[in-house]
This record gives structure tokens, sequence and C-alpha cells, in this order.
């Protein structure tokens, strides 16, 4: 593991030496948005491939509807019909969790890097990096000691926050149109036991994000703003032809 993270940390420290030209002392920082950036990349298809099967799923909608009536009484038969209707279909109702999965072993790399005060027997250096004002091996507790939430540090963080409040709350306003648009039918998910309790709660998810972004190394958190901004932007173009979407779009434009 610590061999591991040596190489990432050399991989971090020489795509700041290429950005440094531009991004000067916030380099190791924008290296980081680049890293991001190609995790998200990489990641892209699985993107893709999760909007259609979302929309496949409100595409059945309506045959789940009929078969809930046909099948009433007999909550087994319900859930053999609809697990044979995806499986006919070639819908997956996990298949949107995938992109997120595979994107938690990049953020806890870097959490892991910007946490440790050495990599291999060194110091690591990485750590006294800043974007601005604020090391990247901060918290936005330190930043609070350093200055306040208006200090040179605090303002960094407030940055950010509003960053994130600002998707997040395009990203509320789009998933509860679009699930207003393509509700789950009554009684929930017959395929996935607690999908309607998620469902619920699904749109408020992004928020989350601010207590993160609180609480990680900056490093860390920045991966998570770059990657929150990318899903709501990529979201955006995916789901553009989903019903409950274009009036969002319109609003937010």
């Amino acid at each position: 593991m610590s061999a591991f993270m040596s190489l990432f940390a050399e991989l971090v420290g020489h795509l700041a030496d290429l950005l440094d030209p531009l991004f000067h002392a916030s380099a190791t920082a924008a290296a980081i948005v680049l890293f991001t950036a190609c995790v998200r990349l990489l990641v892209h298809p699985l993107s893709r491939a999760s909007a259609r099967g979302q929309k496949a799923r409100a595409k059945l909608n309506p045959q789940i509807a009929e078969l809930r009536k046909k099948h009433a009484k007999n909550p087994e038969k319900l859930q053999k019909a609809v697990l044979e209707l995806h499986r006919k279909e070639q819908v997956s109702p996990l298949s949107g969790c995938l992109p997120s999965l595979f994107q938690l072993p990049a953020f806890f790399l870097l959490y892991h890097l910007f946490s440790s005060s050495s990599i291999g027997g060194d110091a690591n250096t990485l750590l006294d990096h800043t974007l601005f004002a604020a090391p990247l091996g901060g918290r936005w507790a330190d930043a609070l000691a350093e200055g306040g939430v208006f200090g040179a540090q605090g303002l960094v963080y407030v940055g950010l926050f509003l960053l994130v409040a600002a998707v997040a709350t395009f990203n509320y306003r789009r998933t509860k149109s679009q699930m207003a648009a393509n509700p789950l039918p009554q009684g929930g998910d017959q395929q996935v036991p607690g999908m309607g309790a998620i469902t619920k709660v699904m749109p408020l998810m992004s928020f989350m994000t601010l207590f993160t972004v609180a609480v990680v190394p900056l490093a860390a958190a920045l991966y998570v703003v770059t990657s929150t901004t990318w899903s709501a932007v990529e979201r955006a173009v995916l789901y553009r032809d989903m019903p409950g979407t274009a009036g969002v779009l319109a609003t937010a434009g």
C-alpha cells in the first residue's frame, strides 16, 4: 500500500508540474481537478448506461401499473411478474449506483494521500500545497481556527460551499421534477425492497456534499466538488429528453 501511495503521490506531483506555468501556487489543486475529470471520463460509459437504464425503467411504469391491477391481491405473483418484466426488458434498478461505486477508490486515494503525514517513509510535502491560501491537507475547522469564516482560508471554503449549494439546488429541482413526471408506483419498487424510502430522500442527497466538504481534507473536498459539478452537467445532458427535465433546464438557463 505504501508503494502504491508513493506512485499516486508522484502522479499528482507530475500533473502539478505540468500545470504550474498556468496555475503556479495552486497547480496541485488544479492537478486534483484534472485527475477528477479523468476519473469521470473513465466512468462516463457507466453513466450513459445508467441513463439508458433509468429511461427504460420510466417507460415500464405503465406496464407495472397494469401488473399491479392484475395481481392486486397476490403480492408474490406481482413481484415475480415485475422481476420477469425487468429481465425481459434487460433493465436493472441498481445500474444507477455503478458510477458512484467506481469513483469511491479515487476519492479514498486522495483522502488517504492528504491525510498522511508521510508517504513511503518520507514527509508528505503535498500537504503544504495550497488552493489560494488554504492548505490542501487542511480542513474547514483548521481554516476557521486560522482566521474565521471570512479569513483568507475560510473564504476558499465559502466559495466551495456556495458552488456545492448551487449544484445541490439544481439537482434537487431536477430530481423532484423527474420524480413527479415518473412517480414510483404506489407501494414501492417490487424488485428492490426499500426503494420507495430511498426515493423519498433522494432529492436531498446532494446537500450532504456540504457536510463532506466541511470534514474531509481540502484535496478530497476538491474531488467531491468537481465530481458533483460534473455529475450535474452530465445528467442534465444525458437526461435532457426525459420527462420532467426540460422545465428545470429552461429555468436554470
